[in-house]
């Protein structure tokens, strides 16, 4: 089963990976594939599926994998490819939930084993549908992806993102949130903050959902309601360590489908990648996909 391999060269030292992904076996000029814009590998994977490929792997950050997830999903074959990552991104924040360090040669050995588990997908729909396999977050986050040019990213590499939080600070404002958990439980609140997620990580290694298992068919949601100043710059302390789903300062639920409107529209993300501020449902594809892992 030979890979097709999507680069993106901007998400971070790609430096002599066209070497090492040689240790995958014979790979022609047809089967690496370098983007040169935004979306192209969402287009890539998509074409790689329709032809016959059954092994995807995607050597970037946490944006250029969603582009690959969403180019296979939305092919009918998408059961029968199996997607791999070589992390080079700012944030990375999916490799750290399957044990991924960074190290390319370590990667490129998992590579070659393809060891595989099958892991949840998340599907996310507003004025149009998106997937995702780590997280979504919107409220300030959203602010904060807004001020995250390519610039900084490439200038403080992974404290872009407190550096982008620095930035957006002066527009932190609450969000009057309706949350409806399994279309049964309903919850309104002012909120800073809504995260939905499916990985562990985000923001660079920030253990936003300590408890997640990408394979339990489960959402995890973290909503920040509106609190003091005193009281958010705790929480984000607990938030550093992981140990904020034990504080009052946030509401933690678990579900198979959460839908958010808010007042004002949330701008959320996807994996990193801005989308929009409709309201939005989050629904889980329990283990719709075969990944490559590590082999702890």
């Amino acid at each position: 089963m030979k890979p097709y391999v999507i680069v993106n060269p901007v998400a971070g030292s790609v430096g002599n990976l066209n070497a090492r992904l040689k240790q995958l076996g014979p790979l022609d000029a047809n089967e690496v594939r370098v983007t040169q814009h935004a979306g192209e590998a969402k287009t890539l994977a998509r074409q790689a599926v329709r032809a016959g490929c059954k092994y995807v792997i995607a050597a970037g950050g946490d944006g250029t994998l969603n582009e690959v997830i969403n180019g296979i999903t939305v092919s009918r074959q998408r059961h029968q490819v199996c997607v791999g990552i070589v992390p080079l991104g700012t944030a990375n924040d999916f490799a750290r939930s399957i044990g991924l360090t960074g190290d390319v040669d370590a990667t490129i050995d998992i590579l070659r084993a393809k060891m595989t588990k099958g892991i949840d997908l998340v599907r996310m729909t507003s004025e149009r549908t998106r997937y995702f396999v780590n997280a979504s977050s919107g409220g300030f986050s959203g602010v904060v992806d807004e001020k995250l040019t390519p610039g900084i990213k490439s200038a403080w590499g992974p404290l872009a993102y407190l550096r982008g939080a620095a930035a957006a600070l002066a527009e932190l404002h609450a969000y009057r949130t309706t949350v409806i958990c399994d279309d049964s439980e309903k919850l309104v609140i002012d909120l800073y903050n809504v995260i939905i997620a499916n990985g562990r990580f985000v923001a660079g290694g920030l253990p936003i959902a300590p408890q997640a298992d990408l394979s339990d068919g489960l959402l995890d949601a973290v909503l920040v309601p509106k609190r003091s100043a005193a009281e958010t710059a705790l929480l984000a302390a607990e938030m550093l360590l992981g140990k904020h789903l034990s504080s009052d300062s946030v509401t933690f639920r678990r579900a198979k489908k959460i839908s958010v409107r808010s007042e004002p529209g949330m701008w959320f993300n996807a994996d990193g990648e801005l989308v929009g501020n409709e309201p939005t449902v989050f629904q889980i594809l329990p283990r719709a996909l075969d990944f490559v892992i590590s082999k702890r």
